[in-house]
């Protein structure tokens, strides 16, 4: 496993890090067996996977639990990061969806802050977050200035509850104004090698001030594995569902790609995952690829994609076939 550091921080992150949002489960992603779940990540541990990302509304608490009793007797081994700003406890915010029964608010204001780390810390049973995120930025009506935010999450990276601080689903102008008011170590946006809008301005921003990036849904939640057939169809509110790769006239073209990449699947002997994992961490050195798994096999899987380094011409190649979609 390649390691590299996050941002200006001390910590030094594998460049494939487990995502634990499907360990959540809730109607996103239908119900888990939570033992399967712990010992899944105990194995990402084991075979030196060292970042656990978690969020608070990853199953309304239930993730972050999960994680806390796999990695409880581990946790010197283990990065953790983890999320704020997404509250259901009370209607103060700007809404954002309603799942399970629970209103979602985006809340990123100082109190809110200093409750959710709180919260946090108690379900992942550890005194110290290592990656602390916002999770959301603040939307109209309930405007909350970076500044405000900043100011919070500073206060706990001195106390020593969070050693480093992130930002996710962010605009250029989010990250200036996250650097105005204190170190930002690392942002956590959508990317994949179909999905390459933040190509434009986030991943050069990012570069510019040594932040690194974490690229979430990198597999397009499963369709780039090869493993997606063109006549699947989602589950009515589904975490894939109403999303545009899993549009039928999209999906046909993406399965089509991925087909076509048997030849280099033969060339570095892997499989589509593999490669479309190695794409990604060959976009730069600050790029950290953020997998979800909820089985061994599906983490080992990911894994491997680390350990496999493209030629030019692949991945240009690459980049041309999914241009053409």
């Amino acid at each position: 496993m390649i390691y590299r550091q996050i941002g200006r921080s001390e910590l030094n992150a594998s460049v494939v890090s487990l995502g634990t949002w499907a360990i959540g489960g809730g109607s996103w992603w239908g119900q888990n067996d939570d033992g399967e779940s712990i010992k899944t990540i105990q194995e990402a541990i084991s075979q030196g996977v060292n970042l656990i990302d978690t969020a608070p509304v990853y199953g309304f608490g239930h993730s972050e639990e999960v994680v806390g009793k796999a990695i409880k007797d581990r946790r010197s081994k283990v990065l953790i990061s983890t999320k704020c700003g997404l509250r259901w406890i009370d209607k103060e915010g700007s809404f954002y969806f309603t799942r399970d029964g629970k209103d979602v608010y985006k809340n990123v204001s100082k109190q809110a802050i200093k409750d959710d780390v709180e919260m946090s810390l108690r379900r992942l049973q550890t005194d110290y977050i290592d990656i602390y995120f916002t999770h959301w930025q603040s939307a109209e009506p309930f405007m909350v200035p970076v500044s405000e935010t900043m100011e919070a999450l500073c206060e706990f990276k001195k106390e020593g509850k969070i050693r480093a601080i992130g930002a996710s689903n962010v605009t250029p102008f989010h990250i200036e104004e996250y650097i105005k008011y204190g170190q930002l170590d690392m942002i956590q946006e959508k990317y994949s090698i179909v999905d390459r809008r933040i190509e434009n301005e986030l991943l050069p921003l990012a570069k510019k001030h040594h932040i690194t990036f974490q690229a979430y849904s990198p597999l397009e939640q499963g369709l780039l594995t090869g493993k997606m057939t063109k006549d699947y169809v989602p589950e009515a509110n589904s975490a894939r569902s109403g999303k545009k790769w899993y549009q039928p006239e999209n999906l046909v073209k993406v399965v089509d790609m991925v087909d076509g990449w048997q030849d280099l699947c033969r060339k570095y002997e892997c499989t589509p995952t593999h490669l479309v994992i190695a794409w990604l961490l060959s976009q730069g050195d600050n790029i950290n690829v953020l997998c979800g798994a909820r089985k061994i096999e599906q983490l080992e899987d990911n894994i491997k994609g680390a350990d496999i380094v493209l030629d030019t011409a692949d991945i240009a190649r690459m980049r041309k076939d999914a241009q053409g979609l």
